[in-house]
C-alpha cells in the first residue's frame, strides 16, 4: 500500500477482522479525546494517529525490579483488547512477556530498534543501583540497558510505580530507584499505579502520537487527564460517613461496612487518580467500591511511607501536626511528615486539624472507634 487512506483503512479492517467495529474505535478515541481534556473532535485524530502508529513510532518495553503486574493489567485491558493495542495502536517491537522470540533473536530485535531511533521506551519496574547482579537483562545491568536503550528514544514512559517512584521494592535492600532519578536528559512520563490502568497508558500513547509532545504533566511527571486533579477523597462513595465521624473499624460488622474506611488504612484523602471517576475491567469495578481501602498506589510515597496499609494515616504522620504549604497547583498543602494532603470540599477540619480532631468527630455505639 503506498496511499496513505488505503492504508488507514486497512488498519480500520484488521480492528473491524477483530471484532471491533469503527464505530466502537472511533467512540473510543472521541471519549480518549475527552479524558484527556480535548474537545471530542479530536477522537479523528488520535484514530488517525492509531492507524499511522506502527509507522510513526515503535515500542521498546523493558521489565526490571518488579512482578511482571504491569504487564499483565495492560494483557487484561477490555475495548480495546490487548491484540487491538499492541497491533494496531502501537507497533511493540520489544517486550519480553508478550514477544514469540527469545535469545538472540529477541536481542536482535531489541539492538536494531534502538538503532534506528525515534522510539517511545516504555520501563516497568525499579532500577536497582545497590548491586548491578540484582537485576541482570539480556546480559547487563539494568541499569546499563535504561541508560543505554534511552539514549535514542523520543521520550520515556514509566509504567507502574515501582518505575515511576520506585515502588515496593525502594522499602527494601535493593537500592531501587525510579527513571527519572536514571535518566535525566528525556522527557519522562510517570504512569504510576499498583498495577496502572490500561487506559491511562493508552491515552498517553495516543496523546504523543497525535500531538507529537508530552500530554500535560502534574508535579509528580503525571499525565493531569487521569491524576493531578482527581482527588481520591473528594468524589469517594463514602465520604458522608467521614463527614459524620463514622469509620468502619470492625470488617465483619454489617452495620458498619460502608463506612469511612479512613481508620482502616485508606489514603485517599492523598491520592490523586481518576479511579472513581472511570471505574477499572471496563467500568466494572474499581478498590473502594469494592470495600478495599485506597492503598495510594499512584502516590510517590507508596509502599514505603505508607506502610503498613491499614494504618491510620495520622498513625504514620508520627503525631505531627500538618504543615500548610500550598502546591504549585494550588489544590494541594503539605502535612502530616511530608505526606501530601489535599484540603478540599468534603475534607473538613480533620485533616488539618490533626488526628484529635478526628477523635472528636467518633460517635458512640457499633461506630465507636478505639483511637491509638
Amino acid at each position: 500500500m503506498n496511499n496513505y487512506t488505503d492504508e488507514k483503512e486497512l488498519s480500520i479492517l484488521k480492528l473491524e477482522m477483530r471484532g471491533v467495529s469503527r464505530r466502537t474505535f472511533l467512540k473510543f478515541c472521541a471519549a480518549t479525546a475527552v479524558l484527556l481534556g480535548l474537545e471530542n473532535s479530536y477522537g479523528s485524530v488520535l484514530a488517525e494517529a492509531a492507524a499511522e502508529a506502527v509507522k510513526k513510532k515503535p515500542i521498546i518495553w523493558l521489565q526490571g525490579q518488579g512482578c511482571t503486574g504491569c504487564s499483565c493489567s495492560l494483557l487484561s485491558s477490555l475495548n480495546p483488547g490487548p491484540a487491538e493495542i499492541l497491533l494496531d495502536m502501537v507497533s511493540m517491537r520489544f517486550n519480553t512477556t508478550v514477544m514469540n522470540a527469545a535469545g538472540y533473536l529477541s536481542v536482535d530485535v531489541l539492538d536494531k530498534t534502538v538503532k534506528e531511533g525515534n522510539y517511545l521506551l516504555v520501563i516497568e519496574g525499579s532500577i536497582p543501583t545497590a548491586d548491578p547482579r540484582y537485576c541482570v537483562v539480556e546480559g547487563m545491568p539494568f541499569e546499563e540497558l535504561v541508560v543505554k536503550t534511552a539514549k535514542n528514544a523520543a521520550a520515556v514512559v514509566a509504567v507502574g510505580t515501582c518505575s515511576a517512584y520506585g515502588g515496593i521494592p525502594k522499602a527494601g535492600i535493593t537500592g531501587a530507584k525510579s527513571v527519572s532519578e536514571i535518566i535525566t536528559d528525556k522527557p519522562v512520563i510517570n504512569i504510576p499505579g499498583c498495577p496502572f490502568k490500561p487506559d491511562w497508558l493508552v491515552g498517553t500513547l495516543l496523546y504523543y502520537l497525535s500531538f507529537n509532545e508530552v500530554p500535560p504533566l502534574d508535579n509528580d511527571k503525571r499525565p493531569l487527564a487521569y491524576f493531578g486533579n482527581h482527588n481520591i477523597h473528594d468524589t469517594c462513595p463514602r465520604v458522608s460517613y467521614f463527614e459524620k465521624g463514622q469509620f468502619l473499624m470492625d470488617w465483619n460488622d454489617p452495620a458498619t461496612v460502608n463506612w469511612c474506611l479512613f481508620k482502616v488504612g485508606c489514603k485517599g484523602p492523598v491520592t490523586f487518580s481518576d479511579c472513581n471517576r472511570n471505574w477499572w475491567n471496563d467500568g466494572v469495578n474499581y478498590c473502594i467500591r469494592a470495600g478495599s481501602p485506597c492503598a495510594g498506589c499512584v502516590q510517590p510515597q507508596f509502599y514505603e511511607n505508607f506502610a503498613p496499609l491499614y494504618a491510620p494515616l495520622f498513625d504514620l504522620a508520627a503525631k505531627e501536626e500538618p504543615k500548610e504549604a500550598t502546591g504549585s497547583d494550588g489544590g494541594r498543602k503539605e502535612g502530616f511528615d511530608g505526606l501530601s494532603v489535599a484540603v478540599g470540599a468534603g475534607m473538613t477540619a480533620a485533616l488539618v486539624g490533626g488526628y484529635k480532631a478526628l477523635q472528636a468527630l467518633s460517635k458512640t455505639g457499633k461506630g465507636e472507634t478505639k483511637d491509638g
